[in-house]
């Protein structure tokens, strides 16, 4: 599951830093979820331990009578334009300070290579897996290690154009195991008529909070 909306006023790409935490939206995003989750066979919950993802999460572990666990291979990815606006549109491609960051779209050379957040995605998946085998469990990550991560296991390249992701605020991306193989991914978004239209899929980027169309965004 990606996280809910963040409070994020200045528009910042937030990245890893601490101190973000769930709007009122995004809080209704996470019961919306959860009550969305109720009915399944889920034994275990897990989150990155960044604020919004365990707050995201917390409602869906009470829902279920389960302690949140947390995993750091579930954190967002590594970015050097953590704690600045940088998004489609506002000038930051013409700032020459910024070029250096931008030589190489493939690794990425401005953040975590997407090999590495492969690495550790599957390995959360996988320990998930094990730890509730036979059973559903909840996974609460960022939007762009769930995409790579779900890219990876549908065969698509790793490098992509950040606009395209299909990875909306409060949405589940579904891996379905068949012992230790992944035989099938899904996608919901149970809270998608909370999620303001600029938000969504495929939506134009705007400065503000965050964005689908968040360059080189998280």
């Amino acid at each position: 599951m990606r996280h809910g909306e963040v409070h994020n006023p200045d528009g910042l790409l937030y990245g890893r830093l601490p101190g973000y935490h769930l709007s009122e939206l995004g809080r209704k995003m996470a019961e919306r979820v959860a009550e969305h989750l109720a009915p399944r066979d889920i034994t275990r919950v897990v989150a990155s331990p960044l604020e919004r993802a365990q707050e995201t999460a917390t409602p869906i572990a009470k829902a279920h009578g389960l302690d949140l666990a947390t995993d750091a291979r579930l954190i967002e990815a590594d970015n050097v334009f953590q704690g600045k606006t940088f998004g489609v549109g506002d000038g930051a491609l013409r700032n020459p300070d910024n070029w250096k960051h931008l030589v190489n779209p493939f690794r990425p050379s401005w953040g975590e290579p997407y090999v590495d957040q492969v690495v550790r995605m599957m390995g959360a998946l996988n320990a998930a897996k094990d730890a509730a085998r036979g059973h559903e469990a909840v996974l609460v990550s960022h939007q762009l290690p769930i995409w790579i991560v779900r890219s990876y296991v549908e065969r698509r390249r790793l490098w992509h154009d950040p606009r395209k992701r299909q990875c909306t605020l409060a949405s589940l991306t579904s891996f379905t195991y068949l012992g230790d193989k992944i035989v099938s991914v899904g996608y919901s978004e149970p809270a998608i008529d909370l999620v303001p239209a600029h938000l969504r899929a495929g939506a134009k980027s705007q400065k503000g909070s965050e964005v689908q169309g968040k360059a080189f965004g998280a």
